[in-house]
């Protein structure tokens, strides 16, 4: 049974986090460039990723269940939780800048003015996403170090 957990954890975190990073790093190209069609792409890929993301999380946790209070592990776990909230703020901002460069009508009724005020409004993510992408890649670089290098045994 423990042998089917790992394989789980290791295939989860190959093949969500890797997209999922891929995707979130890309996302300030496309906004830049205003494609709307890609952004919307990278916005639904960073949720599914996302989610399926926990898998990692969920068989990491039943993988480690006998080890849960060694350190290696709880700031492996801490470091994991952060950067899910990282990513939701990576998904929220995809979002707003989506919203921006597709002219969709806010709350307030306005439709956001001409397409050049439009992408310079929807620029204002670019930096967020580019630095909260950034910090989630290194915090899972750095979870990969703890798993390798961290375990004693």
């Amino acid at each position: 049974m423990t042998d089917l957990l790992l394989w789980l954890h290791i295939g989860f975190a190959i093949f969500a986090l890797g997209p999922l990073t891929a995707a979130t790093m890309s996302t300030p190209r496309f906004i830049r460039a205003g494609d709307v069609n890609v952004l919307r792409y990278l916005h639904r890929t960073t949720r599914i990723y996302g989610i399926a993301a926990l898998g990692v999380f969920l068989f990491g946790a039943l993988l480690g269940r006998e080890y849960l209070g060694r350190p290696y592990l709880s700031v492996s776990m801490t470091l994991f939780i952060v950067a899910l909230a990282l990513l939701a703020l990576v998904v929220r901002d995809q979002g707003v800048a989506l919203r921006i460069l597709s002219g969709d009508h806010g709350k307030d009724g306005k439709d956001g003015g001409t397409a050049e005020g439009r992408k310079g409004d929807a620029k204002v993510q670019v930096g967020r996403v580019a630095a909260l992408s950034g910090v989630i890649g290194v915090i899972w670089l750095v979870i990969l170090v703890l798993m390798v290098w961290g375990n004693p045994s």
